[in-house]
C-alpha cells in the first residue's frame, strides 16, 4: 500500500481551505414584476339642458347635429319643457342642469342664495332682427307708439316680455302712467285675441311675431334698436358649475363653434327648425334665421337696469349681485 507524502497532503489541505473561502454562487430567483395600476379614462359628464321650443336654442341643436359636444368631450341631454314655469321647476328640483332663460329669471333664483349663473348670451337682438315685437291688431288702426297711450297691451306679466314692453315705450316717450298692460300669459291666447281684434295690442317673440304679422298684425315697435333689453342667456345651476366646470366649458366651446357654423350658412340647418318645432309650419322656408351672438355675457349696466325694473314692480326687494350671478370665466 502506497503512502501519500506529507507535501501532497499539505497542498491538498490548502486547496480545500481556499475553495471554502471563495464567494458562494447565489441561486437564481424568479423576477416578480411590480403590479401596474390601470386608471380608466374619465367618463364624459352628461349635462341635462331644459329646452323650450324657441329659436334661441338653435345653436345647441346645431352643435348636436354636427357632433360638436362629442368633439369637446361632453354629453348633452335635452329635456323638453312646454313653459318657463315648468323649466324653472326642473331646475329648482335638480332635474335639469342648464337652460336658456333671461337675467330676470336668474335674479329670481338668486334672491336668497346664489343658485344660478348666466354664462353666455343665447340670443341678442341686432339691427333688422328683433327678438320681441309690440304688435297692434289689424282692426285697431294703431300704427305708432303714440297710438298705444293708455291702450291695454297683452303681455305675460313679471317676465322679460313686460320688461321689454315698458322699456321700449319709455324710450319712445311714453310715461309710466300711459303704459297699460294686461295679463295674457299664454302666447296662443295672445295671438288669437290679436287676430280677432279683441286685444288691440300684444307683445310676441319672433318667429311667432312674424306669423302674427302674416295674419294681419301691425308692427308698432321692436327691440332691434335696443338690444340691451330683449336678450336671452345660457344659464347653469351654480352647483353644477362648481362640480363640473370642465364640462360647462366644453359645452360653451361647442356652442361657440356651432354659432360660427350657423351664422356662416343658416340655410344648412333649415331641417332643425322644423324637426325641433322652432318655427311654425307656415313659416318653414320663409323665416329668416337671426344672427347669433359670439361669446359674451350681459354687462353690469344691463343687469342693473333689469334689477331696477324688477324692484320697481315689487318682484324683488333685495339687490341681487351681478358678480355672483354672471360668470364669464367659462367662455372659450
Amino acid at each position: 500500500m502506497r503512502t501519500l507524502s506529507p507535501l501532497f497532503l499539505l497542498v491538498l489541505a490548502l486547496g480545500l481551505a481556499l475553495s471554502a473561502c471563495g464567494p458562494a454562487i447565489p441561486a437564481t430567483e424568479p423576477v416578480v414584476a411590480a403590479p401596474v395600476t390601470v386608471v380608466p379614462p374619465e367618463a364624459p359628464v352628461t349635462l341635462k339642458i331644459a329646452v323650450l321650443p324657441i329659436i334661441d336654442t338653435l345653436p345647441m341643436y346645431v352643435a348636436q347635429q354636427e357632433g360638436l359636444f362629442a368633439k369637446y368631450g361632453v354629453k348633452v341631454e335635452f329635456v323638453p319643457v312646454a313653459s318657463a314655469p315648468e323649466r324653472d321647476q326642473l331646475l329648482a328640483a335638480g332635474q335639469a342642469d342648464g337652460t336658456v332663460n333671461e337675467t330676470l329669471s336668474v335674479m329670481l333664483f338668486n334672491k336668497d342664495t346664489v343658485q344660478m349663473q348666466a354664462v353666455r348670451y343665447a340670443l341678442r337682438p341686432t339691427e333688422g332682427y328683433g327678438h320681441f315685437f309690440i304688435l297692434a291688431s289689424a282692426q285697431s288702426g294703431i300704427t305708432t307708439t303714440d297710438g298705444l297711450k293708455d291702450v291695454e297691451i297683452g303681455v305675460s306679466q313679471g317676465t322679460v316680455i313686460e320688461y321689454v314692453t315698458d322699456r321700449l315705450l319709455e324710450a319712445a316717450g311714453l310715461t309710466a302712467d300711459e303704459i297699460k298692460t294686461i295679463a295674457v300669459p299664454k302666447i296662443p291666447d295672445r295671438m288669437a285675441l290679436l287676430a280677432s281684434g279683441e286685444l288691440k295690442a300684444g307683445v310676441l317673440p319672433d318667429p311667432l311675431a312674424s306669423l302674427a304679422v302674416g295674419q294681419g298684425a301691425v308692427i308698432v315697435a321692436d327691440d332691434s334698436s335696443h338690444p340691451e333689453y330683449g336678450f336671452s342667456v345660457l344659464s347653469f345651476r351654480k352647483d353644477v358649475i362648481d362640480a363640473h366646470p370642465k364640462a360647462v366649458r366644453a359645452f360653451l366651446a361647442a356652442i361657440e363653434e356651432a354659432t360660427t357654423l350657423l351664422n356662416a350658412d343658416p340655410a344648412k340647418y333649415a331641417n332643425v327648425l322644423s324637426e325641433q318645432k322652432l318655427v311654425p309650419p307656415p313659416l318653414i322656408g320663409k323665416f329668416q334665421v337671426p344672427p347669433f351672438p359670439s361669446a359674451g355675457v350681459p354687462t353690469e349696466e344691463e343687469w342693473n337696469d333689469a334689477l331696477a325694473w324688477a324692484k320697481g314692480k315689487g318682484m324683488l326687494t333685495v339687490d341681487v349681485s351681478y358678480a355672483d350671478s354672471v360668470n364669464a370665466a367659462l367662455l372659450p
